[in-house]
C-alpha cells in the first residue's frame, strides 16, 4: 500500500516537472545555404527562436566544404543580431545536404552542446533531416509551427489548416521543431546586419568520420530549373494556375503574366499531376507554403490541400468561371469570367514590372 503511493505521488511529481518549461534556454538552429549565404527561411527559422524567451542563445548550424562554406558562415555570422555563435562543420561528407551524414551532425552536436531546442525551417532541407535526427536523440518532433506561444507551448495547423491546435511539449531536452517560415517573417533592417558579428566555430567531426551510417546514401544529381524570376517560397506576388489552364501551351499564359509583373510562377496539384509544370511550383499542403502580398488564382478551383498552402496570403485575387468555386470563400477579390479572356486584358493593360 505504502509504495504503491509513493509511486503514484512519484509519477505526478515527474508529470509536473515535465511540463515546467525549459530554465535555460539555448537553441540550434540548422541553417540552409546557397551561393555562400543563408537563405530566408533559415532566418525565419532565427526568428522562431526569437520567440521562445529573451534569455535565448541562439547558434546557426552550418556544413558543407570549401569556400562557399567559409563564406556562408561569414554571411551568418552577420546575419541576425539573435544569433551568438555560428557553428561550421567542413567536411566532403557535407557537400551535398544528405539526411544520413546531417542527422549524425546534430545528434553529435546536441551530445556537446546540450542545447534545449533545435529548429529548422518546414522545407525539404529540414523535412528531410529533422526525423532522423530526432529518431537518434530519442525525442518526438513537433511539425509546421505557426506560432511560439512559449519554451514549450506551440501552434500548429491541423486539418489542412482549417483549425489550429496548441501543443505543449512534455519530452525529454532538446526540444526539436519545424517552423513554417512563413509565419516568421525576417525584418528587413536585420536581414543585412553588418555590426556586432557572431563568433564562428569549428565542430569537431573525428568521431563522425568512424560512423560508417552517414555512407549509406549518395548524392546522384540535382535537377532545378534556373530562373530569373523570384524564388516562389519568398516572392511578394504569385501567379498561379490551375486545372482549368487546361494544357502545358496555355500555361505559357500565366509565365507571361507573372513576368510582366515580376512575379513567381506556382501551379496546383492538378497541374503538375496532368504535367503542365514541373513539381517544384506545386503550391499546398504536399507542395510549397507560401505568404505573398499579393497571391493570383488563375483557373484555381481551391481544394482544401491547395488552400492550405496559400491562405496566410496578404491579398488573395481568385479568377474562375465558376461562381461556386470554393477557391472564392477565400479570395479578398474574386471575378467569375474566362481566364482566356482575363489574362490576355491584364497582360495589354498592366504596365511592365519595374
Amino acid at each position: 500500500m505504502a509504495i504503491g503511493t509513493m509511486l503514484s505521488a512519484f509519477r505526478k511529481l515527474s508529470n509536473t516537472s515535465r511540463i515546467t518549461p525549459f530554465r535555460s534556454l539555448s537553441t540550434l538552429v540548422l541553417a540552409e545555404h546557397e551561393g555562400g549565404l543563408i537563405k530566408n527561411s533559415s532566418l525565419s527559422a532565427v526568428e522562431a527562436a526569437k520567440s521562445l524567451g529573451g534569455d535565448n542563445s541562439i547558434s546557426l548550424l552550418l556544413a558543407g566544404s570549401g569556400h562557399s562554406l567559409k563564406e556562408a558562415a561569414e554571411h551568418a555570422a552577420s546575419s541576425h543580431p539573435s544569433v551568438s555563435q555560428v557553428l561550421i562543420a567542413d567536411s566532403d561528407k557535407f557537400t551535398y545536404p544528405l539526411a544520413e551524414p546531417w542527422a549524425k551532425l546534430v545528434h553529435l552536436v546536441q551530445q556537446s552542446g546540450g542545447y534545449s531546442h533545435i529548429i529548422a525551417a518546414s522545407g525539404s532541407f529540414g523535412k528531410n533531416i529533422l526525423p532522423r535526427a530526432a529518431a537518434l536523440l530519442d525525442i518526438s518532433p513537433i511539425t509546421d509551427v505557426t506560432k511560439i506561444s512559449g519554451s514549450n507551448l506551440f501552434i500548429r495547423p491541423i486539418y489542412a489548416g482549417n483549425a489550429l491546435s496548441t501543443v505543449r511539449y512534455t519530452g525529454s531536452s532538446p526540444c526539436m521543431l519545424s517552423i513554417r517560415a512563413t509565419s516568421f517573417p525576417v525584418a528587413s533592417e536585420t536581414a543585412d546586419l553588418k555590426s556586432n558579428a557572431a563568433s564562428i566555430d569549428q565542430v569537431d567531426l573525428s568521431t563522425l568520420d568512424e560512423d560508417e551510417s552517414v555512407a549509406k546514401s549518395t548524392y546522384v544529381k540535382l535537377s532545378a530549373q534556373i530562373s530569373e524570376r523570384p524564388d516562389l517560397g519568398n516572392a511578394r506576388i504569385v501567379v498561379t494556375g490551375g486545372r482549368g489552364v487546361k494544357s502545358a501551351e496555355n500555361f505559357k499564359m500565366i509565365d507571361k503574366l507573372a513576368e510582366k509583373i515580376g512575379a513567381a510562377v506556382g501551379a496546383t496539384r492538378a497541374a503538375v499531376d496532368a504535367g503542365f509544370v514541373p513539381n517544384d511550383l506545386q503550391v499546398g499542403q504536399t507542395g510549397k507554403i507560401v505568404a505573398p502580398e499579393l497571391y493570383m488564382a488563375f483557373g484555381v478551383s481551391g481544394a482544401i490541400q491547395h488552400i492550405a498552402g496559400m491562405r496566410d496570403s496578404k491579398v488573395i485575387v481568385a479568377v474562375n468561371k465558376d461562381a461556386d468555386a470554393p477557391i472564392f470563400q477565400v479570395a479578398d477579390y474574386g471575378l467569375v469570367g474566362d481566364l482566356f479572356d482575363v489574362i490576355p486584358e491584364l497582360l495589354e493593360k498592366l504596365p511592365e514590372k519595374k
